[in-house]
């Protein structure tokens, strides 16, 4: 189900959302570019794939029954296959009013009864949940996208029951890092820095995504109209150059027991 909307609006990404159903010509793009890496069944448009499924099930050491919240769901894939893959119930946070009626609307697909899954209308810094209500958190390329880290740190930190982990993928640039390392970030917003594991094969995955969106623009322009394939053009051409200096990684930060 949706509750009720935080603040905010998101017309750039429900418009996004919106040129997305009726078609699968982005989830194909992405499976092709990705390959078996790529878990076709979330249908998302992330850098998520079976290793990263995989690090978050080992890292947020979840138990069947916990609650789990996914930050910046998009249409649900990611926190809905965790759901069903730990036996845990998932509130879905997104700016995007679409992406969660659409989310809503998987909830069956994955074999989750309603009352397992809920989406509600937030951000990343403003998550409108209350103090201490999740046993872990995930977060999958929308921090990149939070304008100021330490007030999502401490939202992220609010969120989690004292003990609880959150998992966020996040990259750097290899030569020049503009923040400091993740054990001082976390540090600084009273979470404690579990794990920081490299992704390495995450920049050629985006590379192989850009390539293939600048090899189909014809496509994209008939199936999503001409505004939403200039803006992933856009993307492509001016975030794939920087992507041979990117480290990606795979965070987990946990609230200490008090």
């Amino acid at each position: 189900m949706i509750t009720r909307p935080a603040a905010g609006t998101a017309a750039v990404y429900d418009a996004m959302h919106a040129s997305r159903t009726g078609t699968t010509i982005v989830g194909d793009l992405y499976g092709q570019a990705i390959g078996d890496l790529y878990p076709a069944e979330l249908d998302a448009s992330s850098s998520a794939d079976w290793a990263l499924l995989g690090t978050m099930v080992a890292n947020l050491r979840m138990q069947p029954g916990q609650r789990l919240v996914d930050v910046g769901c998009g249409t649900g894939g990611v926190g809905l296959w965790l759901a069903r893959a730990l036996a845990a119930c998932v509130t879905g946070v997104d700016v995007s009013s679409t992406a969660l009626g659409l989310a809503a609307g998987r909830t069956r697909h994955f074999g989750l009864p309603p009352e397992r899954a809920e989406f509600r209308l937030g951000s990343l810094g403003a998550t409108g949940l209350p103090a201490r209500y999740a046993d872990g958190l995930v977060c999958v390329d929308a921090l990149g996208h939070e304008k100021d880290r330490r007030k999502a740190l401490e939202e992220i930190r609010r969120v989690l029951k004292p003990g609880a982990r959150a998992v966020l993928t996040s990259g750097r640039s290899r030569m020049a890092p503009a923040l400091p390392p993740w054990s001082e970030q976390a540090q600084g917003t009273g979470l404690v820095l579990d794990a920081e594991e490299e992704r390495p094969h995450e920049p050629g995955v985006w590379q192989r995504v850009y390539r293939s969106w600048v090899e189909h623009e014809a496509e994209l322009r008939e199936q999503l109209g001409h505004a939403q394939a200039d803006s992933m053009l856009t993307e492509a051409r001016t975030r794939g150059p920087a992507l041979r200096d990117r480290v990606a990684v795979a965070v987990t930060l946990r609230r200490p027991k008090e």
